[in-house]
């Protein structure tokens, strides 16, 4: 095709009118050249004066055309110019036609003007630059005078867009709307100089770069970048462009500008959060090549599993890819490997509702599993598309029910639980069972793997005792002598045989039938009777087995002759100062052939060739290096109450003691607190109630809380290594003992004086020690109280008489009229009271009743002279005593009556008193009284002793001890 044939195309085509106005054109010389190629031709047909000039592109080779206007013939009046026009050229001997001599066009012009640009127009015609001062409107119609010019579309946009504001300075939005219009004009320039104008926004540059193993993300200049002008241009290179808005944050750029390093675990954030925000408001230029790019794919769960113990430790996590490439870690991204998946974070969502509800876990939180509920997550887990990372959910399954396999030797044992027809090893030990156990735990993990459920049942009866026997053995397993019986027990009660070495302990478990008759001593001066003969037999098969004992025989019963029968060898005798000499004395009449050396005083010295050395407590604490330093066959410690603290000095001094055969004597084996019965039995047979911590934990803390299983288990494991007997035993050896209440009705004198003490008592110290306040100041107050029910005289600040005349006591009335009348009858009487100052306030009464009475207390020298002249058969029928100096040791057996003045809470002290008439030797019944008096806190101490024997009768099965004081019970007898 040439333009001959698209002029004949457009000729063929167009109408007779559109080609008559077409040929009007061309004479005005309104068609003007733009550009010419073999392809394309593009040419404007100015009309209405040059006001308007569509562009018409006409296409020789395809014989197509194309106008601007919006006319709807086809050809327009502008094409059938632009083809005439052409040829016309043609024949005049031109290439494309040539606007009129007076045809201009529109220039625009740019001027620095400092940082800004200012702006203004010109027409350029015939080579000559004229300002365009009006606007284009005007020279069309010729108003102004201004030369005629040729307008474009845009020319004409850019009229309608400058309105009134035609030159000078432009804000930077009109300036940017003005620049995407001069995109479409052909003559803009800056400074006089051609530029070209362009619409693509000028963006802040990012760049990415590698820095060490990690990636650096600056904010930089573009290096495209010339020039920038204030009102929102930029020039790059030849071209002019507008700046895009600023989306970068003050932060961002500031932390941008220094440089932002993300490590190698940060890239999943960088790949998919960082840098798709950025390319969204700036240009992002990636100038590393191990950035990994990213990808879509669907995020999954995944479980980390690993053992712990008998434990499943589980970590839910969400990940993406398989394998996977990264993973969400609190909130984050991290990278993994390969590609960076694009988050979806509802998907994350909706995974990690199903962890919290579903699973009932914590995602991202590692949670420990009990047995029962691995096994059950590790089932739960076939419901859902998740991966498990580790192996260790495999070994949670059901096995088997165990069943105990116990395997004995000589002195030893071994327990083993099996799945039935398990093979040995494939099951679990006996100490991982127990301890699982006493957890409070169902299951059990085996050896062979899997889970196994406890035998509860089994282990309720059993387990408590078996642990106490593994706890005990020693690194090669064998267990000590002492704890034997304890095995022989649970062999007994599973009908399996019993360890060979339990034979030769077998005459010491149960009720002690079958032991040996005893070796009674060469020379002993003595005839024992039968309970005391078959106490030297136990002793003496405890010392023939290397075990030791507590004798805790009631008081008066002959502890002191039974261990003096038992003992061989060089022998260390550890008692009160109290009872030093009864011992020295009750050897040289029973035992005379014995050399016995006392190491006492300030001159003490041990005496190597001594078969029997006696000493005190006292010495014992201050002289353990000297004692431990000996070599002792046997050891004695009597009253042995003395090492009931185990913090104590004297009680460790007492541990430190070595003895191949150790006995502890005392009546009251519990005082107070049940540790003081671990003290005495850590001394005879260590390691048989284990440490005191352990001793606390199993034993005195169940029984606190009332556990009697606890209190059952604890009596039979003590049981082959103590021997008491009560009186109620023996009494055909013994006369009748009868305990009864005298009560006393205070006077109303002494009942003002006893309110007013409880009045204050209860107003200062009842409501503080209920807020916690201190014990200390309670115990005081109690102590008011006792006094106050016993005589004023007793109270701080108070004397034996004021104005009124002597103070009344209704006690001493009482204690006096008893006293009368058992004296009449040829009775004697002991006299006990806590406080010396009550026993001088009882003193002068006697006198006043002509009573004659000897007495006995701590400032006592000679006290061996005081009970001779007593148990005289003409001696004074009453003895007055203080508990803490006569209440052990003494044999006051010539007194049947005994009179307890102030009643204490501890029965054991009590009952300590009274035996000093009521032991072997006594031949007459023996009354004993109590003083109380009404409505006072008397009677509730009456009440509180009671209930504090529960402790010893539940180990020893009798009423020896009461437990201490606590806050309950101060305020019980307070309030």
């Amino acid at each position: 095709m040439t333009r001959e044939d698209l002029f004949r195309a457009v000729r063929h085509a167009a109408s007779s009118g559109c080609w008559s106005r077409g040929i009007d054109y061309v004479r005005r010389d309104a068609v003007v050249a733009v550009s010419a190629a073999e392809d394309e031709v593009v040419l404007r047909v100015a009309s209405l004066g040059g006001l308007v000039a569509p562009t018409v592109y006409l296409f020789p080779q395809d014989c197509e055309w194309d106008c601007e206007c919006s006319s709807r013939e086809d050809p327009c009046e502008h094409v059938t110019a632009a083809v005439i026009g052409l040829r016309r050229a043609e024949e005049e001997g031109e290439q494309l036609p040539q606007a009129g001599r007076d045809a201009g066009h529109v220039v625009y012009h740019l001027k620095r003007r400092g940082r800004a640009l200012d702006f203004s127009r010109a027409i350029l015609r015939d080579g000559e630059m004229i300002p365009l001062l009006s606007s284009l409107t005007a020279i069309a119609s010729d108003r102004s005078g201004a030369p005629a010019v040729v307008a474009t579309e845009a020319d004409l946009g850019i009229e309608n867009l400058l309105a009134s504001h035609r030159a000078g300075d432009l804000r930077r939005p009109m300036l940017t709307r003005l620049l995407r219009r001069l995109v479409a004009c052909d003559d803009v320039r800056l400074d006089e100089q051609p530029v070209s104008v362009s619409n693509d926004l000028v963006l802040p540059l990012v760049v990415v770069e590698d820095r060490g193993e990690g990636f650096v993300v600056t904010l930089q200049k573009d290096p495209i970048i010339s020039e920038i002008f204030a009102n929102g241009m930029a020039l790059c290179g030849d071209t002019l462009r507008p700046l895009g808005e600023e989306r970068v944050t003050l932060r961002e750029r500031e932390m941008l500008s220094r440089g932002r390093y993300f490590a190698p675990d940060d890239v999943g954030l960088l790949v998919s959060s960082i840098l798709p925000s950025l390319k969204e408001r700036v240009q992002v230029e990636v100038r590393t090549k191990r950035l990994p790019g990213s990808r879509r794919i669907a995020p999954r769960l995944q479980f980390e599993v690993r053992r712990d113990g008998d434990s499943l430790a589980v970590r839910p996590t969400v990940v993406y890819g398989k394998p996977v490439n990264a993973r969400v870690v609190e909130g984050r991204l991290v990278h993994v490997t390969g590609s960076v998946p694009v988050r979806d974070l509802a998907a994350e969502e909706r995974l990690f509702a199903t962890v919290r509800h579903a699973l009932e876990l914590t995602p991202e939180r590692e949670m420990t599993l009990a047995p029962a509920e691995a096994i059950a997550f590790t089932a739960r887990m076939r419901d859902y598309d998740a991966e498990i990372a580790g192996t260790a959910h495999e070994d949670f399954f059901t096995a088997d029910a165990l069943e105990p396999v116990l395997q004995m030797d000589a002195d030893s044992f071994d327990l083993e639980f099996l799945p039935r027809g398990g093979a040995r090893g494939s099951g679990v030990s006996g100490e991982a069972a127990l301890r699982a156990w006493s957890k409070g735990g169902g299951l059990v993990g085996l050896n062979g793997g899997g889970f196994a459920r406890l035998p509860h049942d089994w282990l309720e009866r059993y387990g408590r005792t078996i642990s106490d026997l593994l706890e005990a053995r020693d690194a090669s397993g064998t267990l000590p002598t002492v704890l034997l019986p304890d095995l022989a027990h649970l062999c007994n009660e599973l009908e399996i045989p019993p360890p060979l070495n339990f034979e030769r302990l077998r005459a010491i478990v149960g009720d002690f039938e079958g032991l040996p008759e005893p070796e009674l001593p060469e020379g002993l001066v003595a005839e024992l009777r039968p309970y005391q003969l078959k106490g030297v037999s136990w002793l003496q098969f405890l010392r023939s087995a290397g075990l030791g004992g507590l004798l805790a025989d009631d008081m008066g019963l002959g502890k002191t002759l039974q261990a003096m029968c038992a003992v061989r060898g060089r022998t260390l005798v550890v008692s009160p100062t109290s009872v030093l000499y009864g011992w020295q004395q009750q050897i040289a009449q029973f035992r005379p052939n014995v050399r016995v050396s006392l190491y006492h005083g300030p001159n003490r010295v041990l005496d190597p060739d001594a078969e029997i050395t006696l000493t005190t407590y006292a010495l014992l604490r201050l002289d353990i290096d000297t004692l431990a330093a000996q070599e002792w066959e046997s050891i004695v410690l009597d009253e042995a109450q003395a090492i009931k603290n185990p913090e104590s000095q004297v009680a460790r001094a007492a541990h430190r003691l070595p003895g191949r055969f150790k006995i502890t004597t005392t009546g009251t084996p519990i005082e107070n607190r049940l540790e003081e019965l671990w003290s005495q039995m850590h001394f005879v047979n260590p390691g048989l109630l284990g440490g005191r911590a352990d001793f606390r934990r199993r034993y005195a803390q169940p029984m606190d809380a009332g556990d009697p299983e606890v209190a059952a288990h604890l009596r039979r494991r003590i049981g082959p290594f103590v021997l008491r007997r009560m009186k109620s035993e023996v009494e055909r050896d013994l006369p009748a003992r009868t305990e009864s209440v005298l009560h006393c009705e205070l006077s109303e004198r002494e009942r003002d004086i006893y309110e007013a003490v409880r009045a204050a008592t209860r107003k200062s110290v009842v409501e503080r020690l209920r807020a916690g306040g201190n014990v200390i100041e309670a115990l005081e107050a109690l102590l008011r109280l006792r006094q106050a029910s016993c005589h004023p005289a007793l109270l701080p600040g108070q004397g034996s008489s004021d104005e009124s005349g002597p103070l009344p006591s209704a006690k001493t009335d009482v204690l006096l009229e008893a006293l009368d009348e058992a004296v009449s009858e040829g009775h004697k009487s002991l006299v006990f009271s806590q406080w010396t100052s009550f026993l001088d306030l009882v003193e002068p009464r006697l006198r006043e009743h002509q009573i004659a009475f000897d007495r006995l207390d701590g400032s006592t020298r000679d006290r061996g002279g005081v009970v001779e002249r007593f148990q005289a058969q003409d001696g004074p029928p009453v003895l007055l005593l203080s508990l803490r100096a006569g209440g052990t040791g003494l044999n006051l057996t010539a007194a049947d009556h005994v009179f307890l003045l102030d009643p204490w809470w501890n029965p054991a002290v009590e009952a300590q008193a009274a035996d000093r008439a009521h032991r072997i030797g006594q031949e007459r019944p023996v009354m004993i009284y109590r003083l109380v008096a009404r409505n006072t806190v008397e009677e509730r101490i009456l009440a509180l002793q009671e209930r504090k024997r529960a402790l010893a009768e539940a180990v020893l099965g009798d009423a020896a001890g009461a437990a201490s004081l606590n806050r309950d019970d101060l305020l019980e007898l307070l309030d």
